[in-house]
């Protein structure tokens, strides 16, 4: 049951009163008294009424996003490296140690996934990362294209981030952020009650289905209010970043989910926090303060999103300069072993060529597969773009040559490396979380 007054909605501070218990360590631990857990507005019915400059930059950055996928060199590379986004996403999120892998094992990793010949050239946890990249674009692709969004669906997407837990499903017990373990008491946070979890949550998959703002807001609501419900025990940061890019797809604001807002917010962890506690308003939410509450909000994810367009621009764009670069090492060393400059276009080296920004790790059976091909022109393929110094070999089990484009690789990790700096440029401030080393030749 929501609090009303009159027919209006009403966030508010429920008070609550902790029992002692003899669990602990100390007295502290041990002490029960009062908090508040605080119940937000549905928003199904929430009216919203964004200040006009704030409108006008909700237009701006939309249509940034939207010429970002607009079927541009820039936006085909971004959608081929889209996975490799969501592999620094899932370290990043990861409480798990020693999982900064480079993006080269998990591209591995990843192969041999479905190709059974490789078995070396990568670590048990790339192999953690691979599977849990797999598994999240699978399950985020079904949530993006079901007709209408249920509870029963952000559960499978919970499990699917979390396998391990032991908890799946809303909660049944109160959480708390910040604080201690044993305590609701003097935390930072306290989410609404269990027994008003799964209304909430109802309500949320009932706004995500459906379309009554623009995408962008849409998805920054989302995010924040799955975050002020934080509905289950255990990984609620991770699939409130997934539902982020699960709305900007249904919406079509994005094709796949290439826009890295997630790990800007991230990176930005002060104003993220302080935008989510200004958006956590008291009192009706038809008021001006509720209004102003849900700007402040809004106006923080709109500046992520902004950040998240410029640096999948920059990547974009060093991807698609690396390409063009390829194309004229490959004529270059054509020309040297007397061949004609450029191959025809339907041959298996130039759609090769077009592929290696979304596959920069191949195998001679992969390319067959992926080209339809047999092994010979596969084969002769990978040999031409290593011997022109576009691929580079690495034996990945006896008798498997594996063929990698490094220069990818090492384009992600600057990239990675870029959107942990609060100031987007290694060189001005140094990663606030982790991330991958530099790149070393021969890496």
């Amino acid at each position: 049951m929501l609090i009303m007054k009159g027919s209006v909605p009403m966030a508010t501070w429920l008070p609550h009163h902790w029992e002692p218990s003899f669990e602990g360590r100390s007295r502290r631990d041990q002490r029960g008294g009062r908090y508040s857990a605080y119940l937000p507005d549905p928003l199904v019915t929430r009216r919203l009424a964004l200040p006009d400059e704030l409108a006008r930059r909700a237009f701006a950055v939309e249509t940034a996003v939207r010429e970002l996928s607009a079927g541009s060199r820039v936006a085909t590379c971004l959608e081929g490296l889209a996975r490799f986004l969501l592999r620094s996403e899932a370290i990043a999120s990861s409480r798990i140690e020693g999982l900064q892998v480079s993006a080269q094992q998990v591209a591995l990793a990843e192969l041999a996934q479905t190709d059974e010949t490789i078995t070396r050239g990568f670590t048990t946890n790339a192999q953690l990362v691979a599977n849990n990249i797999t598994t999240v674009r699978h399950a985020a692709t079904a949530l993006a294209s079901a007709s209408a969004v249920t509870v029963d669906d952000v559960d499978e997407l919970h499990r699917a981030l979390l396998p391990d837990d032991k908890h799946h499903g809303v909660r049944a017990v109160q959480n708390w952020i910040g604080g201690n373990d044993w305590h609701p008491i003097g935390a930072d946070f306290v989410p609404p009650p269990p027994d008003r979890v799964h209304a909430l949550m109802a309500d949320l998959c009932d706004y995500v289905s459906g379309g009554v703002h623009a995408p962008l807001v849409q998805a920054g609501l989302v995010h924040a209010q799955f975050e002020t419900i934080h509905p289950y025990s255990d990984g609620n940061g991770r699939v409130g970043r997934a539902l982020i890019h699960t709305v900007l797809v249904r919406r079509g604001l994005t094709p796949t989910a290439l826009l890295p807002i997630s790990l800007v917010l991230l990176t930005r962890t002060q104003d993220y926090l302080a935008g989510l506690t200004s958006y956590r308003h008291d009192g009706p939410a038809d008021t001006d303060a509720a209004q102003v509450a849900a700007a402040e909000w809004v106006a923080v994810f709109l500046d992520a999103a902004a950040v998240a367009v410029d640096q999948a621009r920059q990547l974009g764009a060093s991807v698609a300069e690396l390409a063009s670069e390829w194309g004229a090492r490959l004529t270059a060393h054509r020309d040297r072993s007397g061949v004609r400059g450029a191959p025809r276009a339907d041959s298996a080296v130039a759609r090769l060529l077009e592929l290696l920004p979304e596959l920069p790790v191949l195998t001679a059976r992969t390319v067959q597969r992926t080209l339809g091909v047999s092994f010979p022109p596969a084969r002769q393929a990978l040999e031409e773009l290593a011997e022109a110094g576009i691929l580079y070999r690495k034996q990945v089990d006896r008798g498997t040559t594996g063929y990698l484009a490094r220069e990818v690789f090492d384009l992600l990790t600057f990239a990675e490396r870029k959107l942990a700096s609060t100031r987007w440029d290694t060189r001005e401030s140094k990663p606030c979380r982790p991330v991958p080393g530099t790149p070393r030749p021969g890496d």
